[in-house]
């Protein structure tokens, strides 16, 4: 990973994989999502979330996808993402 980032959500996908989520980089929170390969030890960037999200949750569901949902700002999100 090539920029620090913390308060975010680690899933570990169906193939292996773990999808890192939202955080904050101690300026703002974060939209951005990137992609762990523990078999060749390399970061991707993957597409970015809709909203900065950080202090929320994220779920691996039976089909694969994440479900990424809250957020903790000034205000709680009341929306949710599907990766």
């Amino acid at each position: 990973m090539n920029s620090a980032r913390y308060d975010h959500t680690a899933s570990v996908l169906t193939n292996g994989k773990v999808l890192v989520t939202g955080g904050q980089n101690g300026i703002s929170s974060l939209n951005s999502a990137k992609l762990y390969d523990p078999s060749t030890g390399t970061w991707t960037m993957t597409g970015s979330m809709n909203y900065a999200r950080y202090l929320h949750a994220a779920s691996v569901l039976t089909n694969g996808k994440v479900l990424v949902t809250g957020e903790l700002m000034n205000t709680a999100l009341n929306n949710s993402e599907l990766y």
